[in-house]
């Protein structure tokens, strides 16, 4: 593609140690490029580990996919469950099928009082899905009985609770007709366990119950408000769904967690994007500063043009020395920033901490982030779209500085000197 004599050339004018604004526009460039692909990379990277980390916590506890009845609550989710089963494509995507009883209730404690979600599960269930990243405090989950409740960590210390004392549930359903109109149902359960997720929706606002007890609770019988359905990869959503609709007997209604989150998911996505384009701009002001570079350049050596023109380089040549002088700033550019970026990315956590303890102040408040330390994914494929566009960018900057450089006169050049 590039003859010896274009290589020897281009290097050379980019490796010249000439002094002069030019020089410093090309180190600027080579800088600026190495930044924009480093930060680009750290960016994408922890943009990614949060989407992982807040999904695996807010999904993780209400199923990728989600089965109700468009009647209400689901009689033969035994039956249901096992035919779900049987279809191939669930049982190849599915790793777990977890029946659910729902509803809302007021908690009242010690003349404390808060809205609350009660949530009827297997505690086999909970433990397996609270056993990653959650910390639970009291009696053991395996050992919770019927008509013993779990509740979130900042729900108990709300209500200035502790464990082994009782609570009481207030609930609209199954409530009772009396003669002096409707009353609610009203119950009281001891609290044995407290759980703590890091997530403050759950941690302040849920408490779980075993199945049979919520059944009892909130009147339901033999039936449940919803059946969950976790994927072993929850961007399979699409096929599970398609299976289920055909499985499954007219009226019931099957939602994915996009569906149930889109709120979060499209604010979490327009955040990436936004932040993607901002950052860009750096690697495209870098891009700019390689025209400027090249343009003095080719100024500064219009007379070395001017001669290996009359010696015979063509045009065309002459174009692809410079392009090869100037995407060679953005080889090098983007080579050490992808270098730069990863280890930052792959270290971030530790160096979070180092600049936490130097400043002696938190930069990641867990409270505010609901997160204990700071998330990062690093892709390979998000980290070499980003090199690739970084380059790309660079042999683009390069096209106009070149032109200028092949469409140089030698004849009025050396007249001029």
């Amino acid at each position: 593609m590039f003859t010896k004599l274009e290589r020897k050339i281009a290097f050379r004018y980019l490796g010249a140690r000439r002094r002069g604004f030019g020089s410093v526009v090309s180190w600027v460039s080579l800088i600026g490029i190495m930044l924009g692909v480093a930060t680009l990379i750290v960016v994408m990277s922890v943009m990614g580990g949060f989407h992982d980390t807040l999904l695996s916590r807010i999904v993780g506890m209400n199923g990728h996919v989600v089965v109700y009845h468009q009647d209400g609550a689901i009689a033969d989710y035994d039956f249901l469950i096992e035919k779900m089963r049987d279809s191939k494509t669930v049982a190849r995507s599915v790793s777990s099928i977890v029946p659910i009883a729902e509803g809302q209730v007021m908690v009242t404690a010690r003349g404390n009082n808060t809205g609350a979600m009660v949530r009827g599960i297997r505690m086999s269930d909970l433990a397996d899905k609270t056993s990653r990243g959650t910390r639970v405090y009291g009696k053991p989950l395996s050992e919770i009985r019927d008509g013993e409740l779990v509740a979130g960590a900042s729900l108990t210390r709300s209500l200035n609770v502790h464990m082994g004392e009782t609570v009481s549930l207030v609930s609209a359903n199954g409530a009772t007709p009396t003669a002096f109109g409707t009353m609610p149902r009203i119950m009281s359960y001891p609290v044995m366990t407290s759980f703590f997720m890091g997530m403050y929706e759950y941690d302040s606002g849920y408490i779980f119950m075993p199945l049979e007890t919520a059944q009892k609770y909130l009147n339901l019988g033999n039936a449940v408000t919803h059946i969950d359905l976790f994927l072993k990869n929850p961007e399979d959503t699409t096929v599970v769904r398609e299976a289920l609709i055909e499985t499954l007997p007219d009226g019931y209604v099957v939602r994915d967690w996009r569906d149930l989150n889109r709120g979060f998911v499209g604010a979490l996505q327009v955040e990436t994007n936004v932040m993607f384009l901002i950052l860009m701009l750096i690697v495209i002001v870098a891009a700019f500063n390689i025209v400027s570079s090249l343009v003095m350049l080719v100024k500064d050596k219009s007379k070395d043009i001017a001669v290996l023109r009359t010696f015979g380089v063509s045009r065309r040549s002459m174009m692809k020395i410079f392009i090869l002088s100037g995407t060679s700033i953005g080889v090098i550019g983007a080579l050490f920033g992808t270098i730069l970026g990863v280890v930052v990315a792959i270290y971030i956590e530790p160096i979070r901490k180092f600049f936490q303890w130097a400043t002696g102040r938190d930069l990641f408040p867990a409270e505010l982030y609901y997160l204990s330390e700071l998330p990062s994914r690093v892709e390979f494929l998000t980290v070499l779209g980003i090199a690739v566009l970084a380059i790309a960018l660079a042999f683009l900057a390069t096209i106009y500085p070149a032109w200028k450089a092949a469409n140089t006169d030698p004849v009025e050049v050396l007249r001029n000197e």
